[in-house]
């Protein structure tokens, strides 16, 4: 049984072979092996551009930001030479004051009573006066009820 599949593959073989012999056979062969090469080869040329591309890109991006940084960097360089900060500067750590200007000293309990109150800590303090207790909440979840529907 053995011996017939072996010599049905041997013949096969021999019959390949025998096509090789055949300018035909072998010239398309090595046409469809070369045009694979050629379409490997350029398959991965394409990907090592688009690569190349990427990487370029991302280089682009990082040097327009740090450009960017650079920009702002010599801003705050002009800012920090300009007359207007070294005024600042000298009022606020030297406490110096320009030609013919008085410094007024205002006692703290009359400063705040002219200070609006923010807006952020009523808002946190009408949240946690209205809020419900947690037993309360894990009671309304569990019996379906909605928090608009109890309120109105």
């Amino acid at each position: 049984m053995q011996n017939i599949k072996i010599n049905k593959y041997y013949r096969k073989t021999i019959n390949y072979i025998e096509h090789l012999g055949d300018i035909r056979y072998s010239g398309q062969l090595i046409f469809v092996v070369i045009i694979i090469l050629v379409t490997w080869s350029g398959i991965r040329s394409i990907e090592t551009n688009y690569k190349l591309q990427r990487q370029i890109a991302t280089l682009n991006q990082q040097n327009q930001l740090q450009q960017i940084d650079n920009t702002n960097i010599d801003l705050g360089n002009q800012y920090l030479n300009s007359n207007q900060y070294l005024d600042i500067s000298a009022r606020q750590n030297l406490g110096l004051a320009s030609p013919g200007e008085q410094e007024l000293l205002v006692p703290k309990s009359v400063a705040l009573n002219y200070v609006v109150p923010s807006p952020v800590k009523q808002i946190k303090q009408s949240v946690t006066s209205s809020k419900p207790s947690n037993y309360q909440s894990w009671l309304d979840f569990f019996l379906h009820r909605n928090e608009f529907s109890t309120k109105s």
